[in-house]
């Protein structure tokens, strides 16, 4: 086996443990533990140089920095000796990592840190458990995906940095990973490979994939590089060639099923229409659903299902159902359209996973439990886990309908003070649950209609020039239905986000009595002022968020964000154990 002089370490070695023949030991791991605590962000203010993390960082947006020194690097490093020594003298540079190094848009901050960990020490540093581990009880986190993007986004570093002696250890660990990784878990290992021009791993993902009994060609083909790809049908094609792929009875019938794809990707679902109505084709036959669950928007998808032609639980010829090729892509707003349509969450994938567990898989411990302010959105990732889990628990259940679960005094048997009721609601949900709004008014499209702003009785019995009562009502009705629909999506997927709005706003009517005083006009009148009142405070608050923000970032350039993530600790990358 191929021997490395990297040594792995968890901690400092002690020095009351060393004999005196080995003191130099001790002094240059002593040494070696004071270089590695130069990366703290304790010590920003002694470095000389950043370097920027792409989006797809620790944080959504990106930006986040890892301060370094430039002498350690310059002496550790040919690569950054030849990149400081072009640069203008007199500056603190910042180095983004994505324009820096091949593939370092999807590096993060705990496989960039663990690179040039090893140029400061000499030394390997175990990565956070939390980093490398998903959010799966019953996963052994032996070839997660969590843990095979940690080696992957080293593997860029330590290739971009030409730190060949790591470049060599994250080969070995990551040739591992394909003997046991599953289908879609083999595409950021392959991606690695070809931009760090790895040949022996990219050759072994190659005959790892044509020969897969569960190869997955719709996946693979949109995630795959072309000329990768190719390789890989082709020697599908030699090892299989009575699969039905390849078999080709009908030329006009594979040429239909081509044209309904191309009109996917042009989003042109009137164009899909067409061609079902001109040929014998259908969507099912095309695997059409699955073709837009693994390439196309939401809303294609939304758009897609309303042709109600299509058996939303066809599994394709590798086993996966539309809900599973959505898990893949942690796209919750494809998932959440197609539950409502009838997708089961307990079907199983050929390699026994359902969609839940797909998604637990693919999930990092330390994202999932992040701790968020109120207000933050949350992760695709996260909102993915909280609906398959909150669709498990009730899809044996008979659903409530909104109307029978809101309950507060405001609402009244009236058209207008409903509406202005579910526009509050779902203003506060926007406000305190980002996420979880946006992605419920986007498959109830809200967005799609006009937001009702009625602040007075009489403007709301004023009728638009342009606008007949018939109109009106017509238009008023629509946005009360997709409210509506918001709130119901809201109930069912995120019930602990519709309690605390359901607190909130009972708290906040408790002590309104005189709401329901007075003639009848007067009471509509009251509570139009008393949700105005409301609506100045959602702004008042969204300024103040404004300007925290512009603070905040203001006070980036001058410290780097750290970020903490609860929950408990598994048994991948044991303490002690080598990463190869």
């Amino acid at each position: 086996m191929e021997t490395s002089n990297i040594t792995v370490f968890s901690s400092p070695p002690s020095p009351q443990a060393a004999a005196p023949a080995d003191v130099d030991a001790v002094s240059l791991g002593r040494l070696s533990a004071h270089l590695d605590s130069l990366l703290d962000p304790a010590f920003f203010d002694c470095t000389d140089a950043e370097i920027v993390l792409a989006a797809g960082g620790d944080d959504e947006t990106g930006g986040a920095t890892v301060a370094v020194h430039r002498c350690i690097l310059a002496a550790r490093s040919s690569f950054f000796l030849s990149h400081f020594s072009s640069l203008p003298a007199g500056e603190k540079p910042r180095l983004e990592l994505a324009k820096l190094i091949p593939g370092g848009c999807h590096i993060r901050r705990d496989a960039l840190v663990a690179v040039l960990g090893y140029l400061y020490t000499g030394r390997l540093k175990l990565p956070p458990q939390e980093a490398v581990v998903c959010i799966d009880d019953d996963c052994p986190h032996e070839a997660c995906r969590p843990a095979i993007d940690f080696i992957v986004e080293s593997t860029y570093a330590a290739s971009g940095f030409q730190i060949s002696e790591l470049v060599s250890l994250f080969q070995r660990s990551l040739l591992n990973f394909v003997d046991t990784a599953s289908i879609e878990d083999m595409v950021p290992i392959i991606h690695a490979a070809v931009t760090c021009q790895i040949s022996v791993l990219l050759d072994e993902c190659i005959q790892k994939l044509a020969v897969s009994s569960t190869f997955n060609s719709l996946y693979l083909e949109k995630e795959l590089p072309g000329d990768t790809y190719a390789m890989i049908k082709e020697i599908r094609r030699i090892t299989f060639p009575d699969e039905s792929d390849y078999v080709i009875l009908d030329p006009q019938h594979g040429k239909n099923i081509r044209n309904i794809h191309l009109a996917l990707d042009s989003h042109d679902i009137d164009l899909v229409g067409m061609l079902l109505k001109e040929s014998t084709v259908t969507l099912d036959d095309a695997f059409a659903v699955h073709y837009a669950a693994t390439r196309c928007t939401p809303k294609v998808v939304s758009e897609l299902l309303k042709l109600d032609s299509a058996n939303v639980n066809l599994k394709n010829n590798s086993g996966y159902t539309p809900l599973h090729m959505a898990c893949i892509r942690l796209e919750p707003g494809i998932m959440v359209s197609l539950i409502e349509k009838g997708a089961s969450v307990l079907e199983w994938t050929p390699d026994g996973r359902d969609a839940l567990t797909i998604c637990k898989r693919l999930t990092r411990e330390k994202d999932f439990n992040r701790k968020l302010e109120k207000g933050q959105k949350r992760s695709n990732a996260y909102l993915c886990v909280d609906i398959l889990e909150q669709t498990k628990r009730t899809c044996t259940s008979d659903l409530v309908t909104v109307e029978e679960t809101v309950v507060t005094p405001l609402l009244v048997d009236n058209f207008h003070m409903k509406l202005i009721y579910f526009e509050n609601r779902v203003a506060f949900a926007r406000l305190f649950f980002p996420s979880e709004a946006k992605l419920a008014m986007c498959i109830a499209e809200a967005d799609s209609t006009e937001e009702f702003t009625g602040t007075t009785l009489r403007k709301l019995k004023e009728v638009g020039l342009n606008e007949i009562p018939r109109m009106q009502n017509r238009r008023l009705r629509e946005r009360l239905d997709a409210l509506s629909k918001t709130v119901e999506l809201g109930r069912r997927y995120f019930p602990n986000c519709s309690e605390v709005l359901d607190k909130f706003l009972h708290e906040e009517s408790t002590d309104l009595d005189f709401l329901e005083s007075g003639a009848l006009e007067d009471q509509q009148v009251k509570r139009m002022r008393f949700y105005e009142l409301k609506e100045d405070v959602r702004k008042a608050f969204d300024k103040d968020k404004a300007a925290s923000a512009a603070i905040a970032s203001t006070a980036s350039s001058s410290s780097s964000p750290r970020y903490e993530g609860t929950g408990k600790r598994r048994q991948a990358f044991r303490k002690g154990s080598k990463i190869g």
